[in-house]
């Protein structure tokens, strides 16, 4: 599907997009178009992959004319553009809104205006019953490209947790720390769900060519726990314990009780949509099922180690 085809990345400049595109370019695309609001980040980017394949533009997804014009031409969009930090959106409110629901419904309608075959969002666990704000504007992400999903143009998204080796991670911060001898961790008993960016990657990938449009696909992917985890990062560090955030659950879900009831179970993902018919594949829910980090297969401490 990817072959001979033309994709749009926003946000392409961050780790996903980085990641995505290393994939990409092995499945022989036309042309990959990389749609960021940084200009550093680009010309590392293209000094890093030096290939003819990509196409750099600077643009924001807050601007819809300029997406009709990244657009043009294009065969499927990956959005991955957001303002993703906790605590940023909660400090920052006004600007999460633009970014992450405004940003999200200008890619939507600049793709219905271009043609665009198949768009896919990428979402996070925290849209789930949100405790915080970049939780609900992801929440409400989901639901405006949903609801756009019609014949024509396919659009879904994906819905995962804590990725290995993205910006900002964890693992990067309690490296740095451990160098001082002690980490700050906000609850050693917390859990998250957790897969490496590679994995993410293809994930996205496999939901773009199998998505008929208005699901959310979620990845069936193990979890860990924070003080386990910095036992393997940093163990000979002391703890700073700071306790929860704002807006900051001990434990995460992935799959809701309420949704669980549009949800369909498959070897190594959830597929929530609206209705189902009984032709549609996949195994019913159990009545209340719930998908939540704390009560799901755990890391051990051999399979954290190779991770990171």
């Amino acid at each position: 599907m990817i072959e001979g085809s033309v994709i749009l990345v926003t946000g392409g400049t961050g780790s996903f997009g980085q990641a995505a595109t290393a994939k990409l370019l092995t499945m022989n695309p036309r042309a990959i178009r990389i749609f960021s609001r940084h200009e550093n980040l680009q010309s590392e980017m293209r000094k890093r992959f030096n290939d003819e394949r990509l196409r750099f533009l600077i643009g924001d997804v807050r601007e819809r004319e300029r997406l009709v014009t990244a657009m043009s031409g294009v065969d499927y969009v990956l959005h991955a553009a957001a303002l993703k930090e906790v605590d940023t959106c909660q400090g920052n409110p006004d600007e999460a809104v633009k970014t992450n629901i405004m940003g999200s419904i200008n890619v939507r309608d600049a793709a219905i205006e271009c043609g665009v075959k198949r768009v896919i969002g990428l979402s996070t666990d925290k849209a789930v019953d949100a405790h915080n704000l970049y939780g609900h504007t992801k929440a409400i992400m989901e639901a405006e490209l949903i609801w756009a999903s019609r014949p024509g143009i396919r659009l879904s998204c994906t819905r995962y947790g804590n990725v290995i080796g993205s910006r900002g991670s964890v693992v990067k911060l309690w490296r740095e720390q451990a160098k001082t001898g002690t980490i700050t961790i906000t609850d050693p008993d917390m859990t998250r769900f957790w897969l490496p960016i590679n994995r993410g990657v293809e994930f996205v990938l496999n939901c773009l060519s199998q998505m008929a449009g208005g699901e959310i696909f979620v990845p069936r992917i193990p979890s860990m726990r924070l003080g386990d985890l910095a036992n393997v990062i940093a163990p000979q560090s002391e703890w700073n314990i700071t306790g929860l955030r704002p807006g900051e659950k001990r434990h995460e879900v992935l799959l809701s009780k309420n949704e669980s009831a549009n949800a369909r179970e498959f070897p190594t993902a959830y597929v929530i949509r609206e209705a189902f018919d009984n032709c549609t594949p996949g195994k019913a829910l159990p009545k209340g099922f719930e998908y939540s980090s704390d009560r799901n297969e755990m890391l051990s401490r051999e399979e954290m180690e190779a991770l990171v």
